[in-house]
């Protein structure tokens, strides 16, 4: 465990120093604060469009703006999108993208102030296809991508134009995933091979990033990346994002959980919310995540080598089992009624449970909520006998046994409190609990903590208590309890889902809890809860979309398709289908997809079961169809209710 002594400190914020690198007129890393930045998705080639578009996503809060170049003649154009902006007064950082074409990378270099290759298709081979390599062979390919790149290098050198190497989990190149996998280390590795050619020409103003949709992977991988590059001695800055989030809810959620959980590590040092809606969108959203991370103070740094995690893969922490809680079952939700005036048909149904009266019967949604706590509210309603009810320990002492109600107690109550099946203990992580309590809680048989914090940047705190936990052995399962003051659902939605999901990519969190004094919803925040899970992929409870954000590479309006094909296949709960723009993006970007959408050409659509093409050139207006066609062909269709 010594090595992980190389990773940022999950024990208190500290932000990782990189080293500062020029884009324009915008310095990025460094002391520099974190950047926000996003892409246009208008076609490159229609100047007017695109200058408007940035436009609005500048007057939003983007700082650079990254365009898409697929070929030469988008490369030329973006010289005049440039002088476009510049001469309506914006003078801003325009970042080139760049998948398969150096010569359209190289056009680009003399023109814009950085440009964003990927390793695994700038100069290397992608088609699924497995094979053993020697070393000898494999030292060949790399002197054959070293003399693809090279070029690319010196003219950014010459031109003083910033470099993002920016590898996704899901265009590995075949050379790569026969070597070590589909995995974090392929994706570090592959972009260390690409920083050490441009080192040799003693190039160093890059940018790296590490991106995947499945939030866990990507964490993982700028993890070990920051581990890597320490180890030999470098401190690039680091540009973080989900890709292919998704829209709406979802899509913000596993944006949130993802970049969020990195800069708790202090790792990131720009961000792009990568969400399948108009670009302009995406910016409030990343600004609601930087807010939490620019104005705060660094701590002093604890290394990792006395924990008992391994930070670069994840693990789920172990914890006894009591009734449906603990590491043999998945995370459990909490639903807030304690606020509630009634309990009532109504609200159990707001939460998943919907009572058929003629019947006699209780329809259990997918989202339903295990557990609810009702405080001192006491209810004469006949509830489902799946559902658990917690109160507070004041009432619950008055009231006659009921055998599937459960006690909240505080610390200085449990000293002396009865021995029961379950009961809940709840903690404020940053409260200070002696040997003797400690022990106590080990012991007990009965016992789930809800654990809170009083910290606005309480998830250390939290993380703390459990690394306390881990140490000792003591396996007591832990709920991860927030409790937001004075905040609406949006920013509700992205502090919960930074403040739960960093705790969760660790493997800690036994249940979740989010409360608020701001009469939100109680059906949104239920909600929330189990999309704040499946960011995780600790507990499915839904169809997993997967659809990248558009760009002018796209071949269809994405955003409808993504809704039309949404509509249809949403009730397929644990299927991942994935809905891409065009080839750039898929099949590769799909990555771990069960079925994939992809635009392949003007109105035409190649449908994808896994990375294997299942039929090409389909028409859009009969595509979705298709899809569903194929998916009932697998055996994978069940018919919504």
């Amino acid at each position: 465990m010594s090595e992980f002594k190389y990773c940022p400190s999950l024990i208190s914020y500290k932000r990782f120093l990189s080293r500062e690198v020029n884009i324009g007129n915008t310095p990025l890393g460094g002391l520099n604060p974190i950047r926000i930045q996003s892409m246009t998705t208008t076609n490159t080639m229609n100047t007017e469009d695109t200058i408007n578009q940035s436009i609005r996503m500048i007057e939003a809060g983007s700082e650079y703006i990254r365009i898409t170049a697929p070929s030469k003649n988008e490369a030329r154009n973006l010289k005049n999108i440039q002088d476009g902006l510049k001469q309506k007064g914006y003078n801003i950082p325009i970042i080139a993208d760049i998948h398969f074409t150096p010569n359209a990378a190289e056009l680009a270099a003399e023109i814009v102030s950085k440009v964003r290759i990927n390793p695994g298709n700038y100069a290397d081979k992608k088609k699924f296809k497995k094979f053993e390599i020697s070393d000898i062979e494999y030292n060949l390919e790399l002197e054959r991508i070293y003399d693809r790149f090279a070029p690319l290098v010196k003219i950014c050198k010459n031109n003083g134009t910033a470099m993002r190497i920016g590898t996704n989990h899901g265009s590995l190149s075949d050379r790569i995933m026969n070597r070590y996998g589909d995995s974090p280390l392929g994706m570090v590795e592959s972009a260390l091979e690409f920083i050490r050619i441009c080192e040799s020409f003693n190039y160093y103003d890059m940018v790296l990033s590490m991106k995947s949709s499945n939030p866990i992977i990507m964490v993982n991988a700028y993890r070990l990346l920051v581990n890597k590059m320490l180890k030999e001695n470098m401190n690039y800055p680091l540009h973080l994002g989900v890709t292919e989030a998704g829209d709406g809810m979802e899509g913000r959620v596993k944006s949130s959980f993802g970049i969020g959980a990195l800069l708790e590590d202090g790792i990131g040092d720009t961000i792009r919310v990568s969400l399948t809606e108009e670009p302009e969108f995406e910016i409030p959203v990343a600004k609601e995540i930087v807010k939490k991370f620019n104005n705060r103070k660094n701590n002093q740094q604890e290394y990792l080598s006395s924990l008992e995690i391994n930070p670069f893969e994840y693990n789920r922490n172990e914890s006894n089992t009591i009734l449906n809680f603990g590491s043999s079952n998945v995370p459990r939700v909490i639903a807030d009624l304690s606020n509630s005036v009634e309990i009532n048909y109504n609200t159990l149904s707001d939460i998943g449970y919907t009572y058929l009266k003629d019947v006699d019967k209780w329809v259990i949604a997918d989202i339903a909520a295990d557990y609810i706590h009702i405080g001192n509210n006491c209810s004469d309603l006949i509830l489902p006998p799946s559902l658990g009810i917690i109160c507070d320990y004041a009432k619950w002492v008055s009231m006659e046994d009921k055998s599937n109600l459960y006690p909240e107690v505080n610390l200085e109550q449990y000293i002396d409190f009865k021995e029961d099946t379950l009961k809940f203990l709840y903690i404020l992580s940053d409260q200070s609990i002696n040997e003797n309590i400690l022990k106590k809680i080990a012991k007990d048989s009965s016992l789930v903590i809800i654990m809170d914090t009083n910290n606005d940047n309480g998830i250390h705190d939290q993380r703390n208590l459990f690394f306390k936990f881990l140490r000792k052995k003591y396996k007591v399962p832990m709920i991860i309890s927030r409790y937001y003051q004075d905040l609406n659902y949006e920013n509700i939605e992205i502090n919960a889902s930074i403040d739960i999901g960093s705790l969760l990519v660790d493997g800690f969190g036994d249940g979740i809890f989010i409360a608020n004094n701001n009469n939100i919803s109680i059906k949104k925040i239920n909600e929330l809860s189990f999309s704040i899970l499946q960011a995780g992929r600790v507990r499915i409870s839904k169809t997993e979309f997967i659809s990248c954000p558009s760009c002018g590479r796209t071949q269809f309006d994405l955003q409808k398709t993504t809704a039309r094909v949404r509509k249809e296949t949403s009730h397929l709960k644990g299927l991942k289908i994935a809905v891409m723009g065009c080839i750039v993006n898929g099949p590769g970007e799909m990555a771990d997809a069960d079925y994939g959408y992809v635009g392949t050409g003007k109105s035409k659509i190649s449908l994808y079961k896994g990375h294997s093409v299942y039929k090409s050139n389909v028409d859009e207006k009969n595509a979705i169809k298709e899809l569903v066609d194929l998916v009932k062909i697998n055996n994978d269709w069940v018919d919504p209710t």
